[in-house]
């Protein structure tokens, strides 16, 4: 006898009963024999879940017809397990938020006094570098000036070194005249000696008036002769006395003028030495050899002429004095000095931001504001208002003008001595390719293109094509210009 049944969800049937029971289900029929069917997995779970999850049915009723949806054990329970994850990864992501947001409150306000302790650091080292900048124009206007008291100093040394040998000349022609009218008046005493005899021993012997009257105009015509002679002699011994004193005077006065010389130069090369020496430290400290620099401004500047040209007090093929061999010197220091500023010209020891910025990237490893990753950094980021002025740090070649992917609107600068400039993320373009352009040429604005988070300058510098840490050359200059 059949007791009850129960519906699976394949539409079977379970026979429960006596031991005589017949059961159909899907065309089939079982007799004599007690039948036990087991459910699948999924109706044990729903009979499992029943008690906590009854089976519901959702009626949705229209004009002319009226359905339901039958939502069992299962579906409520993923529909329970799906509206708890739901809440969950909401409470989550609210307490992450509001925790991001506080970190970020506290991050703006410790960035504020950092930008401010940053700015007021910037507005000292700009105080700073324009002392020194004042400084260093004092310094080469000292120099021109000293110089130029070099170039009187050297004319006139040049005027005595005429003068005294014209009157070394005159004193060996007085010296000459000297001894001519000394051996003259020697002669002459000789011949008034003889005379004097002879008149004696005329005198002794003379019988007539006639040989007395002959001697008396021999004897009053050596006289005139000897008085003259005398008068000569004196003139010379007097003249020869002024010469000396003459002699003596020029070189007192040729001695001072060495000594002012001498104090000249110790201050032209003390000022060489205080506008070289910085120059070659930015260079050392940038990782520039200094010897291969010079070469190679050298050779692309060979030109000679003008100021630079070696000093030389003579032009009768002596020996060079010390004085020209320090003038030399000084003037190679001038060469030196002047190869270093075209070098500083052209390799990047400017800044590309002269408004105020904020400082947001260095360079090397960090972590990606993207992906969260680390990734290498090449270059350091600038951050400012949209717009702001972007300059060219160094005399170079504009070879890339436009956009590349990842850096957005882009400028490539190439330079000497194998270095590159890159500029990246601009919001417009003041160059072009193959355009030539001078340390502080405004070369774009401040832009926010390509791969970024918010506006900045991503400033780069390569060396060989790999790329170096451009505060390297900032920093280098810093105490220079």
């Amino acid at each position: 006898m059949l007791r009850y049944f129960q519906r699976t969800a394949k539409d079977r049937y379970r026979c429960v009963g006596g031991r005589t029971t017949t059961c159909t289900g899907l065309g089939r029929s079982v007799n004599n024999k007690a039948v036990d069917v087991k459910p699948p997995l999924r109706n044990r779970l729903n009979h499992a879940l029943e008690r906590i999850f009854p089976e519901r049915r959702l009626f949705l009723r229209s004009d002319s017809d009226t359905r339901f949806i039958l939502l069992k054990p299962t579906s409520q329970l993923l529909i329970w397990v799906g509206g708890s994850a739901l809440i969950a990864w909401s409470i989550i992501s609210t307490a992450i938020l509001l925790m991001d947001n506080i970190g970020a409150g506290n991050f703006r306000e410790q960035a504020k006094r950092d930008m401010h302790v940053y700015q007021a650091r910037l507005n000292a080292l700009a105080s700073e570098r324009d002392l020194r900048a004042a400084e260093a124009l004092a310094a080469q206007e000292r120099f021109n000036a000293a110089l130029d008291q070099v170039s009187q100093m050297q004319t006139q040394l040049l005027v005595l070194e005429d003068r005294r040998k014209e009157l070394e000349t005159g004193m060996e022609a007085v010296h000459a005249t000297l001894r001519r009218a000394m051996q003259e008046r020697d002669e002459a005493r000789y011949e008034v000696s003889t005379l004097t005899t002879e008149l004696q021993d005329a005198e002794v012997g003379a019988n007539g008036n006639a040989g007395s009257r002959e001697m008396d105009g021999a004897v009053g015509f050596l006289s005139s002769a000897l008085e003259q002679t005398a008068k000569e002699r004196d003139t010379v011994i007097a003249d020869a006395a002024h010469a000396l004193n003459t002699a003596d005077d020029l070189k007192h006065r040729i001695q001072q003028m060495e000594d002012q010389n001498d104090a000249i130069f110790r201050q032209l090369e003390e000022a060489m030495t205080v506008s070289v020496e910085p120059l070659e430290k930015m260079f050392s400290a940038a990782g520039m050899d200094t010897d291969s620099l010079l070469r190679q401004v050298r050779r692309g500047y060979s030109g000679q002429g003008g100021p630079l040209t070696p000093l030389s007090f003579s032009t009768r093929g002596e020996e060079h004095s010390a004085n020209t061999i320090r003038a030399n010197q000084i003037l190679n220091k001038m060469d030196q000095l002047n190869l270093y500023r075209i070098a500083a010209e052209k390799a990047p020891f400017a800044q590309p931001v002269k408004s105020a910025f904020r400082f947001t990237s260095p360079f090397g490893f960090r972590r990606d504001p993207k992906t969260g990753g680390r990734r290498m950094h090449n270059g350091v980021d600038f951050a400012a208002g949209t717009g702001t002025p972007l300059y060219a740090t160094a005399d170079g070649v504009v070879t890339h003008a436009g956009w590349q992917s990842g850096y957005g609107r882009l400028v490539k600068i190439k330079h000497e001595f194998g270095i590159e400039t890159r500029y990246a993320h601009l919001s417009a373009l003041n160059v072009k390719v193959g355009q030539r352009v001078s340390r502080g040429d405004k070369i774009g604005g401040m832009g926010a293109s390509g791969r970024v988070t918010g506006v900045h300058l991503h400033y780069e510098v390569r060396v060989g094509g790999k790329p170096v840490n451009p505060m390297t050359y900032i920093k280098a200059a810093r105490d220079v210009f």
